[in-house]
């Protein structure tokens, strides 16, 4: 992985640019609005050991010394042990682009600030956002999403970046804001059509860097690491990283500079002021870029219609102990989600204390958990995991197992586990299995599934109290919305149900309704610090990949896999004379998910004696008849047969062979 380029320390240079780039004014009694100063965007940070170490910086010749020292304090110094980042953290200022964005004497020209969501909307999954201004694009996140019932066959989905590549040469970068699969999974296909370089914190991008790997993709990709409160410069963009809290660690929402206004996008997060490894959120940095004047607020929607706060993750720690201390007699297998470094960070913890031993199993969790343990996210005492192949040689009462398969998955290690196809895990009665998350909808039926099977095997569920969302509830959305006072609320992360309770609380606290936009994908949103609307819309869509196969499946494909799941298919076949189109032999019919022949023998041969009449007909009143024709009629006299008889439609396939 290169290092990042762009890196500057506290030098003459920074300071240089730190007088010529200074940031939004404060403007108590407005709209926090951000004023259009000569490139007031520009935002430049300096990071200091602490809140008082600020005697070597640089004053504001336009200032007084007490104003200019505030003001510069209030960027750079973010919560205790934060503050303490190396001298690289600040990042150099964009350069100059007043000849292109600027007229004379600094003013702006008549450019808008455009938000095109390419995906995410409607849904819970496959988020990419772009942001334009000018002849700059960013794009945050890339993620995929999981197929539909009907989506038989499909593996993932993602989403059209056709309008990416239409304008390939303003894309400056991926911005990531967190390491799930619905904000990066998609990158290793999107990166094959749109190559530019992507930045992220670091657990991300090891998660990203991993996914890539398996795509041969490492070597020509530019992943650069950014730090929470450093600043990076895309174009007519400056991109500010600010910590918060998830169900994963390392999430960041962005602040996003731009000549038109600061849009604050916070990414999936909730307000954790415990949480199990690093920080709690930076309320104060959120509060601080409220003050200069927040153009939009772009917010988590997806639990916008629950009440209060989401509790903090170290409490389902607490549920694991008493659980653990109940249940000292049994195996213990926690299912979770694989992303969830918190989580096992704290089964690890629990399993310690209690002496037990711990296996991961199922793809996914080892890669990230070996990845956490790489970059000293997940913390594990020697000896405490062991590899499956060791079950044996362990007691089960001093065992846990940590596995996949807790949305019931059907290929997932603990759906395995309960249909009894595992190779090396058999469940035991008396086992003790939790799942430690919540279904995802759509998923309910799924997760029920596995529960009875294990049910049924004797095993003790526990599915209850053992997961906490990683999703701001109602409290903590009207808490951000307050600090960080936009002038405009665009709800995203969500289906519409989410967007629109989201709305309702923007509305709440005092944003006009005309100023509150729930977007579809593909919308285009025009921003200027005087209006906001949607001017135009861009193509999107889903992509579906099918094995290796990517954007061959389209909706002609999935229409014919649904009505052969639906109906099945009866394959006809005849051999036709060469030259003189005589009937040879056949018709046969040979059927496949329509009805069992030996049982239905009667109805096969009634619908061969019609079908041979349709054909012999055919070929003696059109002698010149193309074998399309015959194919027509073919189709045509056994639909009308089929469907008196039985009320089906099953697909009909005519195969003609000439001899």
């Amino acid at each position: 992985m290169k290092s990042e380029n762009n890196v500057t320390e506290n030098t003459a240079e920074a300071k240089e640019t730190q007088r010529k780039y200074s940031s939004y004014d404060r403007r108590p009694n407005d709209n926090k609005r951000p004023t259009n100063r000569k490139n007031n965007y520009r935002y430049n940070k300096q990071q200091r050991n602490n809140r008082h170490n600020d005697k070597n910086s640089d004053r504001n010749d336009n200032r007084n010394d007490k104003t200019d020292r505030s003001e510069r304090n209030s960027r750079s110094n973010f919560r205790s042990g934060q503050s303490k980042a190396p001298a690289k953290a600040a990042l150099k200022a964009p350069a100059k682009v007043q000849n292109r964005n600027t007229g004379k004497r600094g003013r702006k020209s008549a450019s808008k600030l455009k938000i095109i969501p390419l995906g995410g909307l409607e849904q819970i999954g496959m988020n990419i956002t772009a942001f334009e201004y000018g002849d700059s694009i960013v794009v945050v996140d890339c993620g995929l999403s999981f197929p539909e019932d009907d989506m038989l066959g499909i593996d993932l989905v993602i989403p059209d970046v056709t309008y990416l590549k239409e304008n390939i040469s303003k894309v400056k970068g991926f911005v990531i804001t967190h390491g799930h699969e619905d904000h990066i999974g998609a990158l290793p296909y999107v990166l094959k059509e749109v190559n530019v370089p992507i930045y992220s914190t670091k657990l991300t991008l090891g998660l990203i860097t991993n996914k890539l790997k398996e795509h041969n993709l490492v070597r020509s990709t530019k992943l650069k690491e950014v730090k929470h409160g450093q600043v990076i410069n895309l174009g007519d963009f400056a991109i500010e990283f600010i910590k918060t809290n998830h169900s994963i660690q390392d999430a960041a929402a962005l602040a996003i500079y731009s000549p038109a206004g600061i849009v604050v996008h916070t990414g999936d997060f909730k307000v954790d002021y415990t949480p199990v490894y690093g920080d709690a959120i930076d309320l104060q940095r959120f509060a601080e870029i409220g003050k200069k004047g927040v153009l939009a607020l772009m917010s988590d929607s997806t639990n916008a219609e629950r009440p209060g706060f989401t509790q903090s993750e170290r409490t389902v720690g607490i549920t694991f102990d008493h659980i653990f201390a109940e249940h000292k007699d049994t195996r213990i297998i926690i299912a979770t989600f694989a992303s969830n470094v918190d989580r096992v960070q704290q089964i690890i913890n629990t399993a310690c204390k209690y002496d037990r031993k711990v296996v991961v199993e199922g793809r996914s969790m080892v890669n990230i958990i070996q990845v956490a343990q790489e970059l000293g996210y997940l913390n594990v005492p020697d000896k405490t995991l062991i590899e499956i192949d060791q079950l044996k040689n362990y007691p089960p009462e001093k065992m846990v197992l940590i596995t996949t398969g807790s949305q019931g998955e059907s290929m997932a290690a603990l759906s395995r586990m309960a249909a009894d196809v595992h190779k090396k895990v058999t469940i035991m009665p008396g086992d003790t299995i939790i799942f430690s998350s919540n279904p995802i909808p759509g998923n309910e039926k799924s997760v029920s599934k596995v529960i009875n099977e294990l049910t049924a095997k004797g095993a003790n569920v526990i599915f209850q109290d053992a997961h906490v969302s990683g999703h701001a509830c109602q409290e903590e959305l009207k808490l951000i919305y307050s600090l960080v006072k936009p002038k405009y609320a665009i709800p995203v992360h969500g289906e519409y149900r989410h967007l629109k309770a989201n709305a309702g609380i923007a509305k709440m606290l005092g944003i006009p309704k005309e100023n509150i936009f729930i977007l579809k994908s593909g919308n285009v949103l025009e921003l200027s610090d005087k209006e906001a609307k949607v001017v135009d819309n861009v193509h999107t869509g889903e992509i579906l990949v099918d094995g290796l196969g990517v954007g061959d499946v389209g909706n002609i494909v999935l229409r014919d896999r649904q009505h052969l799941a639906e109906d099945g298919i009866m394959i006809v076949v005849l051999t036709l004379e060469k030259g003189s189109n005589q009937l040879l032999a056949g018709p046969d019919i040979v059927s496949r998910g329509f009805v069992y022949v030996r049982e239905s023998e009667s109805l096969m041969e009634e619908a061969r004696k019609v079908l041979t009449e349709a054909v012999e007909d055919c070929l003696t009143h059109q002698r010149n008849a193309d074998w399309s024709k015959i194919k027509l009629v073919i189709r045509d006299t056994m639909n009308d047969f089929i469907w008196k008889r039985t009320k089906r439609r099953p697909m009909i396939l005519p195969i003609i062979m000439e001899v």
